[in-house]
């Protein structure tokens, strides 16, 4: 299974493509189950690069843990929670308060 993973131009935030633009958790992301949804996330990602909307356009692996989206590699797990060395930041900070309301 694969997903595809940019930075938005406009503020560097790491985002994921869903629903016809870009989210920014990966959780919301589309998923590729097969190589023509890989083809058609592929022509999605270049078009929004070509469009200055987006910049390091990847495909990534991702699998379905718990019923949640996650990132197989490491630089990808931390892409999507946000800084390592302070959790108070990025969007694990998001992720705590949204669970503490």
């Amino acid at each position: 299974m694969k997903v595809l993973t940019a930075n938005r131009l406009s503020d560097g935030i790491a985002v994921w493509y869903a629903d016809g633009g870009w989210a920014e958790t990966v959780g919301h992301a589309d998923i590729a189950h097969d190589k023509a949804a890989e083809d058609r996330l592929e022509a999605i990602g270049a078009s929004a690069y070509a469009n200055n909307e987006v910049v390091d356009v990847n495909l990534i692996d991702v699998e379905v843990v718990d019923g949640l989206v996650e990132p197989v590699r490491l630089r990808e797990k931390i892409r999507a929670a946000g800084p390592t060395i302070r959790t108070d930041l990025g969007k694990q900070a998001a992720l705590e308060a949204v669970q503490a309301a």
